[in-house]
């Protein structure tokens, strides 16, 4: 069983008790966090497809932590103009575990 959900912009496959990184969410170390933009919810050869979401489609996970990820190096350079600029950027991130899929 998995489903697509919608959160933070991006589209995310999970499926129970896999754990996956997620835009910045507002919510407690431990506390449960429900998914009401359910995209698809495939049981074996049972999938339905929303329009755009799945009515009455349900997504809980656990929040297991927050932190922030790897270092992206943005570089710009223009050729002969003593033109370079360098920036960093990390991307805040919630790390969830997907807890059940009700659809």
């Amino acid at each position: 069983m998995y489903a697509i959900i919608a959160t933070g912009g991006k589209q995310y496959r999970v499926a129970p008790g896999q754990k996956v990184r997620v835009e910045m969410l507002t919510a407690d170390v431990g506390s449960n966090v429900d998914f009401n933009e359910v995209m698809m919810v495939a049981d074996g050869d049972n999938i339905k497809v929303g329009t755009p979401y799945v009515a009455g489609g349900k997504v809980t996970a656990t929040v297991k932590a927050h932190g922030r990820g790897d270092k992206v190096r943005i570089v710009k350079h223009r050729r002969r103009k003593h033109y370079h600029k360098e920036q960093g950027h990390r991307q805040y991130f919630t790390e969830l575990e997907i807890t059940n899929i009700s659809g």
